[in-house]
């Protein structure tokens, strides 16, 4: 039985492996697909909103001769991490359930899903939940959701040359979308339900996507409502009544939130409203005792305020809570 299984091989899943490691803890990562496996499905061209230093974890540098990095420089950073840390990461190993076992003091037993789909279980005497939210889009619940030509992820604009592309969403992911999908030829229209685009587009993109919408050259419908899809069009209406987009291809980039049933299956208790699980802000204990959490799964649906930048910072935390928390366990007297 480990001290702690780690849920997660992102950023804050790494950092808190280190801290646990630089602590003694006989620690395991469990990845459900690659390292950092949501940076590896962001957009293939994203560029970071912000600066290489504040993308770090374990006190190595990440150098890049860009003022802002890349996706795929960052996927290199973090390989580089794992390697320099010799981190015991299992990757494929998609967690279903964390059980808390009978005793005096709190141990767990993880299932989950390993490659191939063979059943897996690790035990730990704690455990930390660090993972995202990238796994379960706000979806709008229409018809025509899951068609084929349907997507709530964008990767990359070649393939949808001389395509009409719809785009449902008005914040920093959906903006960034329309623009390479119209460098790449394709015939855009963003479809947002609020009469103006999110206050949280990066400060770059803002005055590009403005500007070709104001020309012409993305169509924009504001103030407007998917009402269903189809194969070849999607149904919108908005200020000008009931209308009919003509559509090859639809993004839903309408935001993504945590996985509730995880943590409530373990006990964790979750706010209804906000999906935050209550936890010690000062030890990121939840109310299991020995169930710990990591990285933006402490936000809940706030998700635009736990980043990498921050949330790197979770695993000294945690660890110095476990350690304490083992440390205490050990010096009880054995009863006679």
């Amino acid at each position: 039985m480990r001290d702690v299984v780690i849920v997660g091989g992102g950023p804050s899943g790494l950092a808190t492996a280190i801290s646990a490691g630089m602590a003694g803890l006989d620690y395991e990562v469990l990845e459900k697909g690659v390292l950092v496996d949501s940076i590896f499905r962001f957009p293939r061209d994203m560029v970071f909103f912000t600066t290489p230093d504040l993308l770090e974890i374990g006190g190595l540098p990440f150098t890049t001769p860009y003022e802002k990095p890349t996706r795929i420089e960052a996927l290199s950073y973090y390989r580089r991490v794992a390697d320099t840390y010799r981190l015991n990461v299992a990757l494929g190993v998609r967690v279903d359930g964390i059980e808390a076992l009978p005793g005096p003091e709190p141990r767990f037993a993880v299932h989950g899903t390993g490659p191939g789909g063979r059943r897996e279980e690790r035990r730990g005497r704690t455990v930390v939940v660090a993972i995202g939210y990238y796994d379960h889009p706000n979806r709008l619940r229409v018809p025509g959701e899951d068609l084929p030509h349907v997507s709530h992820y964008y990767t990359e604009s070649h393939g949808f040359y001389r395509k009409r592309v719809v785009v449902v969403g008005g914040k920093n992911s959906a903006a960034e979308a329309a623009l390479e999908l119209r460098r790449a030829g394709a015939q855009v229209t963003l479809v947002h339900r609020r009469g103006a685009l999110g206050e949280s587009i990066k400060y770059w993109v803002r005055p590009n996507i403005e500007n070709r919408i104001k020309e012409g050259a993305i169509a924009a419908r504001f103030e407007t409502s998917v009402l269903e899809i189809r194969a070849g069009a999607v149904i919108v209406e908005g200020p000008g009544g009931r209308e009919e987009l003509p559509a090859d291809a639809v993004f839903l980039l309408t935001g993504y939130h945590p996985d509730r049933a995880l943590l409530e299956g373990a006990g964790v208790r979750v706010d209804a409203a906000t999906c935050k699980p209550e936890h010690d802000p000062d030890t990121l204990e939840t109310n299991v005792p020995g169930l710990y959490l990591a990285g933006a799964v402490v936000s809940g649906n706030e998700t635009n305020r736990i980043f990498i930048e921050n949330g790197r910072f979770h695993g000294e935390k945690v660890a110095e809570a476990i350690s304490r928390r083992l440390k205490e366990a050990s010096e009880k007297p054995v009863p006679v």
